[in-house]
């Protein structure tokens, strides 16, 4: 164990997501089995520039396992991403005695830390939380599953709807660079179509399909959207386009939202929020900096977080063969 390290911070930034606080407590709860002391960094950056600051003991995480979003608040801070801003966020580590810090979120999140890391040599470890699974070196990020099973549960809601009516429902998700929710959600709740950005599969397709699925003897269809697809500028397009023409179809939308980013974290999330969190910290307290958390085969492992940012996640093409097949 590294004797340089004496107190840790942790804090959420970005995009909340279910498992955050898991994390958060498998983090407070490793310093203290390792008699590190720990303290919480309220609204992300922007609380350290401003030195929003708790301390944080064993007791003070009890309870919030099962809560999604996160205790420790979040935000985006525009102040942190100029130098002065970054100096104050130092001075105010400096001056409550933090000698490392954790950051909970995304690419975004990782590239303050990382810019932080090259000006002031300040050691920081990465866990990955965005429901959107688009980090590199992780196959699933902190609130992925519990978005995913929350889609599923809305789409099987609606498609009651849609087979009673004989309507047609264009369904969007998040995933504004990458069609993970939107593809295996999709095969989840049966949907006869998936739209995701790394697909463009053209309006053209997309008519075909639903004339095929139409001629098959189906009354109701479920077309699952990713909100990044490249197809039309929204599902509202998709659905003014159909109606022109495919005229026989009662189309609807469902914009899902951020109903996705809520709710109590899977037991997968929290498994894994608690996996996640212990390594960081003694990440750290092995004398490492600069790296990303992350789940590969089950097995926990690190990431420079250099990587994590600039890599690139990709879609399972089988998974898009599978769509294929079981949507006939």
């Amino acid at each position: 164990m590294s004797v340089n390290i004496k107190k840790i911070g942790v804090l959420t930034s970005g995009g909340d997501s279910p498992g955050m606080n898991a994390a958060i407590r498998a983090v407070v709860r490793t310093c203290a089995f390792h008699n590190i002391e720990c303290t919480g960094i309220y609204r992300g950056y922007q609380g350290m520039i401003e030195g929003d600051f708790k301390e944080m003991g064993p007791r003070s995480v009890n309870n919030i396992i099962n809560k999604g979003g996160t205790i420790l608040k979040s935000a985006r801070s525009k102040e942190f991403m100029t130098p002065e801003g970054r100096k104050k966020a130092y001075d105010n580590l400096v001056k409550h005695k933090i000698d490392a810090f954790v950051v909970i979120g995304g690419n975004g999140s990782f590239t303050g830390g990382l810019l932080f890391n090259k000006e002031y040599g300040f050691p920081v470890i990465g866990i990955p939380g965005t429901i959107d699974n688009d980090i590199y070196g992780t196959s699933h990020t902190l609130g992925y599953d519990t978005a995913l099973n929350t889609v599923v549960d809305v789409i099987d809601k609606i498609r009651d709807t849609a087979s009673s009516h004989n309507r047609l429902f264009f369904v969007e998700v998040m995933g504004r660079d990458a069609g993970h929710i939107a593809l295996n959600a999709g095969i989840g709740a049966g949907a006869e179509e998936i739209l995701i950005p790394e697909e463009d599969m053209g309006l053209d397709r997309l008519l075909e399909s639903l004339r095929k699925s139409k001629a098959s003897g189906k009354s109701s269809s479920i077309v699952v959207i990713a909100e990044g697809d490249k197809i039309g500028k929204s599902a509202f397009e998709l659905k003014d386009y159909v109606d022109q023409n495919m005229p026989e179809y009662d189309v609807r939308v469902s914009i899902l939202g951020h109903m996705q980013r809520g709710g109590s974290p899977s037991c997968f999330d929290r498994v894994l929020a608690s996996r996640l969190g212990v390594k960081a910290v003694e990440t750290l307290l092995e004398g490492n900096s600069n790296y990303m958390v992350g789940l590969i085969r089950d097995e926990v492992v690190l990431t420079p977080l250099e990587n994590a940012v600039k890599g690139k996640t990709h879609v399972d093409k089988e998974l898009i063969r599978v769509s294929d097949i079981v949507s006939i």
